[in-house]
């Protein structure tokens, strides 16, 4: 899947509010994060803002696993590692500093944004409050595009960019087990891929 466009971003917002209505809501253990520890940014942590920005038809389990492979990511990013070249292109570029680096501060401010319409935290604040404070953010932030892998510009953004980029999202997306990424060998790979389980036919 390729990037998507602000005016797309925000639209799901809207999409994922209706899709939201009847999911439960979520408990999370209350964070403090330190100003620049990239280690503390969990998947508990993550989850007010999955609710509020991926699809509500994959319930807390599918937000809890897409901010679980996303946390997994951030750690396993290798600042200054050496990364293949395209073709034609003799030069090996390095990977930049991690996009990890700004997220605490981002966070922050998403608790700041909520305590000034009342709620004592982000994760406090009713959805459609947080999804207001994070559509402020994504325009102040001047993010126009979903990226197709974290960037840093900010943490939202991020968190949906790498969801939809994601298997698990092309599989919801065809509502069929494609499994991207994955080795299935040839046997069987002239069927069609089975119906993603507990999705509906369209």
């Amino acid at each position: 899947m390729n990037s998507v466009s602000r005016r797309r971003a925000l639209k799901t917002l809207g999409a994922a509010a209706a899709g939201g209505a009847l999911s439960p809501p979520l408990q999370v253990a209350g964070e403090r994060l330190q100003p620049g520890r990239q280690d503390a940014i969990s998947s508990d942590a993550l989850l007010p803002i999955a609710e509020a920005v991926l699809p509500g038809e994959i319930g807390v389990d599918g937000w809890r696993d897409a901010t679980t492979a996303f946390v997994r990511w951030i750690r396993n990013y290798k600042e200054g590692a050496d990364t293949d070249h395209g073709y034609g292109n003799t030069r090996i570029r390095s990977t930049g500093p991690s996009p990890a680096r700004n997220y605490p501060a981002q966070l922050a401010d998403l608790d700041e944004a909520a305590r000034a319409k009342g709620a004592g935290r982000f994760a406090d604040a009713p959805i459609d409050v947080r999804r207001r404070i994070i559509e402020a953010a994504l325009i102040a932030a001047k993010v126009e595009r979903l990226p197709s892998r974290p960037t840093g510009a900010h943490i939202a953004s991020d968190l949906m960019g790498h969801y939809f980029n994601s298997p698990a999202a092309e599989d919801r997306c065809y509502h069929a087990a494609i499994g991207r990424d994955s080795c299935r060998g040839l046997p069987g790979s002239d069927q069609r891929p089975a119906p993603l389980s507990g999705s509906r036919q369209r």
